[in-house]
């Protein structure tokens, strides 16, 4: 009681000399540079007296809110979603009908009848290759095999009557078939002098002129390249030998085009590289535009596993303990206030794609699962929740 007094009695003494104390401003005005020196002194003091006050509040502060040191985290709720998984390869276009013409036979290229850019079709003549003569011989030996012809036909028809020798009928037959053979082989040697398409495509490069000559294995004609068949073949490693299969979804997307094709896989080797443990996979592609050039490069986005009831979280949020285990924080006994407990669960994981992650094995749906804050709490600890 006596302290009491005594504060009240000084309180009332200062309060008093406060009062009749000068300004700040009057001190500054009078300008006495010792009054302003104390002035400084005495505000110093007052400054300090008040940050230990408030040290010692915020002291008691911490002591009795609790919820403070709480540390905050945001959850997820674990629900079965639809995942598609794809492996990711690269590779380029191609076509099995894209092929360089070479001559069959030696001479000078007399004519060309098409030109780049044409479409032209299977069997079309595309080019010229002087026969040297051979059009003649064919004429010649055309009307010789026409009259072998009628002189086996006039045997023939005595033998049948038993009139004449067998030998004047075999001898008439001998030279009629030999007659006929040769003037074949003629035609087939005069066909070689016309350049045919060998399948439907467009002319995409005439290599030589007209004038020039050409030999063949030597000379190279005109390139004709098939853009309706054109395909994607690229290596995948072994390990997804029985993934990846024949009628697998494929996303193709093409860089360079901007844009992106749906199709399937086609064929699936049953040979492994044992070079580099790889098999080759073969995707058709549609190119209803044109735009697709063989040896346009290509990404591939191959349809290799697929889940409808899926639990899908963030691949950050995955922390592996000292013996490789994978685990993560559910929340435990939530209360009113968002307060709960963190639990560390050990999860198995399955196929990653992007940020994000199948969980195969430890928690089940509708768990609620730590996100922001995952890394810093530990099991067991007391956490506030945030927000979902």
């Amino acid at each position: 009681m006596k302290h009491i007094f005594t504060i009240a009695t000084i309180s009332c003494l200062l309060i008093a000399c406060s009062s009749k104390e000068k300004s700040l401003d009057e001190v500054l005005q009078e300008g006495n540079l010792e009054q302003i020196r104390e002035r400084r002194d005495k505000i110093e003091t007052e400054q300090i007296a008040i940050s230990e006050q408030l040290k010692r509040i915020d002291e008691k502060l911490d002591e009795l809110d609790t919820t403070k040191k709480l540390p905050l985290v945001t959850t997820v709720i674990a629900s079965k979603e639809n995942f598609t998984h794809y492996l990711e390869v690269q590779g380029s276009v191609q076509t099995k009908q894209n092929i360089v013409i070479h001559p069959e036979v030696s001479g000078i290229l007399t004519k060309i009848f098409v030109k780049e850019g044409q479409s032209v079709s299977k069997g079309q003549l595309l080019a010229k290759i002087d026969d040297g003569g051979l059009e003649q011989q064919v004429a010649q030996m055309e009307i010789q095999l026409a009259l072998a012809k009628t002189t086996f036909e006039r045997q023939k028809r005595l033998w049948d009557q038993q009139i004449g020798s067998e030998i004047q009928f075999l001898q008439a037959k001998s030279t009629y078939e030999a007659q006929e053979q040769s003037v074949n082989q003629l035609k087939t040697q005069l066909a070689k002098t016309n350049i045919i398409a060998p399948f439907n495509g467009v002319i995409d490069d005439i290599i030589t002129d007209e004038g020039s000559v050409v030999m063949p294995g030597q000379s190279q004609l005109i390139r004709i390249v098939n853009l309706k068949d054109m395909y994607i073949e690229t290596e995948v490693p072994e390990s997804y030998i029985t993934d990846v299969v024949a009628g697998k979804n494929v996303l193709v997307e093409f860089p360079v085009l901007g844009t992106t094709i749906e199709t399937k896989v086609r064929q699936a080797s049953n040979y492994i590289n044992p070079a580099n443990r790889t098999f080759k996979v073969e995707v058709p592609v549609p190119n209803k535009s044109g735009n697709v050039k063989p040896n346009l490069t290509a990404k591939l986005k191959i349809n290799d596993y697929s889940s409808e009831e899926a639990i899908l979280i963030p691949l950050s949020i995955i922390s592996e303990n000292a013996n490789g285990e994978q685990y993560i924080y559910v929340v435990k006994n939530k209360n009113s206030e968002n307060e709960a407990t963190a639990e560390r669960v050990i999860i198995k994981t399955g196929k990653t794609q992007g940020d994000i992650i199948e969980v195969l094995s430890g928690i089940e749906n509708g768990a609620e699962i730590i996100k922001e804050g995952a890394r810093s709490v530990r099991s067991g600890q007391t956490i506030k929740v945030i927000k979902y």
